[in-house]
């Protein structure tokens, strides 16, 4: 069968791989759809230290079940359009004796620590199945990006009470945001693109701030008359957004940072104290993220053809993360399509 596979730096080939075999508790799924996400294009770029190349990428994943194995349940049926909990867990750690499977220690996310959707057909435990519940395979490609920014609004305890600064709007972000603004929180979103900040609007954030033309402290101060935001979601990892996220924060305010900031940074650690802050780290998605995400999906009220920059066929995946590359700032989301 075709599967995409990132060899080295900067390239990427589509190579023939053998069929998976289905073990008992198993399921076979025909992929529809894969998103690229932001660890693929580190990957792609050389600056993910969590990969072994080569590797075939992806874990956002739009699927069409075609074959289920005994010890499975009635549930899943042939047919069926599902997504997949992408994510390992081993069931002994401390994370997971405190069911927070999403934050294992060992931990091996499809794509990343291990081969990931970007083939025709791909075998998975029954357990990890997310039935789609009349979502389209390519509304499911979205998911899990999204399920990542609703758990870090889960994990700040956003209320309608709060402001909430989301920095970076990205797919995870506009997940961060859209979480936030269902929960009713007034939502500022951050980001250095204008097209990105347009589309945050239409997603529930009702103020936005272009970083890169104006003062973000000076305009925060005056979207909140100087008390700084209730919660400070932080989805980018980059140095200047971490710092900025600790300045953002009111005082006895909550920060959750989703980003991995690729470099040590030094923090002036008295803010810690002198604004009694929550900070939190935010770690992929719990199976409860990715059933808000199908619930608001099934209102038909999110701009899916905005989300989803460009469509490519497995051959021109390579020309998909040049792409990327070159225009970080107006992509949102490429999907490949089998």
């Amino acid at each position: 069968m075709k599967a995409i596979k990132i060899l080295e730096k900067g390239i990427v080939q589509v190579c023939e791989v053998p069929m998976p075999i289905v073990h008992d508790g198993h399921v076979l799924l025909k992929i529809e759809y894969v998103g690229f996400c932001g660890s693929d294009l580190n990957t792609f770029r050389g600056l993910n230290p969590l990969v072994k190349l080569p590797v075939i990428p992806g874990h956002e994943i739009g699927a069409t079940v075609v074959e289920v194995s005994d010890n499975v349940s009635s549930e899943i049926q042939v047919g069926m359009q599902v997504t997949v909990n992408p994510y390992s867990n081993c069931g002994r750690c401390s994370a997971c004796k405190n069911n927070r499977f999403n934050a294992c220690r060992y931990n091996e996310t499809m794509g990343v620590q291990r081969n990931g959707a970007m083939a025709e057909f791909i075998v998975v435990p029954a357990e990890k199945i997310i039935i789609g519940s009349s979502l389209s395979a390519r509304e499911l490609a979205l998911v899990e990006p999204m399920s990542v920014g609703f758990h870090a609004v889960d994990r700040a305890l956003v209320t309608d009470n709060d402001v909430v600064l989301v920095l970076g709007c990205g797919m995870i972000g506009v997940g961060a945001i859209v979480g936030a603004a269902l929960r009713g929180a007034t939502v500022i979103a951050v980001d250095v693109s204008n097209t990105k900040l347009e589309l945050a609007k239409k997603l529930g954030a009702q103020f936005t701030v272009n970083s890169a033309e104006e003062d973000l402290q000076v305009r925060l101060d005056e979207l909140t008359s100087s008390m700084g935001a209730d919660v400070v979601i932080e989805a980018v990892g980059r140095k200047e957004t971490y710092l900025a996220a600790v300045d953002a924060a009111a005082f006895t305010g909550r920060v959750v940072f989703i980003g991995y900031a690729k470099d040590a940074i030094p923090f002036d650690t008295q803010f810690f104290v002198k604004k009694e802050l929550d900070i939190k780290g935010s770690r992929n998605a719990l199976p409860k993220d990715f059933e808000a995400v199908k619930s608001y999906l099934k209102t038909g009220t999110c701009p899916m053809d905005e989300l989803i920059t460009a469509v490519y066929s497995p051959e021109d995946a390579q020309a998909a993360l040049e792409s990327w590359v070159k225009d970080p700032g107006n992509v949102f989301r490429i999907l490949i399509k089998f």
